[in-house]
């Protein structure tokens, strides 16, 4: 089995630590406001109430995930040396998560941990400084982003379960692979070429993947889409008020995100945060297209369930997708 504890103190060593302030925002009263504004917006009704948020430093998310992924993960790692790998993954993203609605992706019947609505305090403090935004304004806007997912996960009853699911069929395919005794050969020339490929798009996951695993990861990717992409969409549509500075702040993070070192932006593709960013940008302009063209009506028959969501491919033609469901536009 993985070494656990090991991972645990290699992520925090990774992680270390800020000199920057911690912000000083009541936390409590802006998860309030930005719930008032999303349900608002969206007509998603949260089922239970939401979390209280938590400020958290990087050593608490470092654990929190740590046990998350232990019971994701621990049928499926049994090698030792995986501790390090873990480690060193989580601890580098502790330096930069700033906040997280965290919901251990399995089936609710197996899952008695409930979630939880965090935000890393240090993180956000050096973000202010870095960028030179106001406090308030930007711990608001990352808490309107995470409070977005809260009320999606609360209110739409399927959500959670689809999500676990395609998971959970990923983990087992892993598990049987992982147990069946190979016997090892060459690589095949079409095989190299794939893997190279995948190497240059930083696709690295597929290189190991069969097919059907392949088909089950596009639906994880276009779910993940679809839930960061709306919390953006939702953002924008509800704070121009509160946010006065989004233009500038997405920018500054732009500008963020392109002059990391090449380490670090090789580390980052590598460990699937390109991906990531590619899931806010596509998720978010499919619903500005959808929501344009039909209303809030194109908003909500997204999340009406699993097979009303977008594939990959629909995601870069919202009108297929659109014309798939039989959504007019609006007149």
């Amino acid at each position: 089995m993985i070494d656990w504890v090991l991972a645990e103190r290699i992520a925090t060593w990774v992680a270390g630590s800020t000199d920057a302030p911690t912000p000083n925002c009541d936390l409590v009263a802006l998860a309030a406001e930005s719930e008032r504004r999303v349900t608002a917006y969206t007509g998603l009704t949260p089922a239970q109430p939401l979390p209280s948020p938590e400020g958290i430093d990087r050593r608490e998310w470092v654990s929190a995930n740590t046990g998350a992924m232990r019971t994701l993960l621990d049928p499926v790692l049994t090698r030792a040396q995986q501790a390090r790998k873990l480690g060193l993954v989580l601890g580098y993203l502790a330096q930069r998560v700033m906040g997280q609605y965290e919901l251990v992706l399995l089936d609710e019947a197996t899952d008695p941990s409930p979630p939880r609505l965090l935000f890393v305090l240090p993180n956000l403090g050096q973000a202010v400084r870095s960028f030179g935004a106001r406090e308030e304004e930007f711990v608001t806007w990352v808490a309107l982003h995470e409070v977005t997912h809260a009320v999606q996960f609360s209110a739409v009853q399927w959500l959670h379960g689809h999500l676990a699911g395609l998971v959970s069929k990923l983990l087992e395919s892993a598990q049987l692979r992982v147990e069946r005794e190979r016997r090892p050969r060459m690589p095949s020339a079409a095989e190299l070429l794939d893997a190279g490929r995948a190497v240059r798009r930083g696709d690295l996951i597929s290189i190991v993947a069969t097919a059907d695993e392949r088909h089950t990861i596009d639906r994880v990717q276009a779910t993940m889409a679809v839930i960061e992409g709306h919390a953006e969409h939702v953002m924008d549509a509800v704070a121009p008020d509160l946010l006065p500075s989004l233009t500038q702040l997405r920018a500054a993070l732009d500008r963020r995100r392109h002059s990391q070192s090449a380490t670090s932006r090789l580390l980052a593709r590598l460990l699937g945060m390109d991906l990531k960013l590619r899931q806010y940008e596509q998720g978010k302009a499919f619903f500005d297209a959808i929501v344009g063209a039909a209303g809030d009506e194109a908003m909500q028959l997204a999340f009406s369930g699993p097979e009303a969501l977008p594939s990959l491919a629909e995601l870069t033609d919202p009108a297929a997708w659109m014309r798939r469901t039989g959504l007019a536009p609006a007149r």
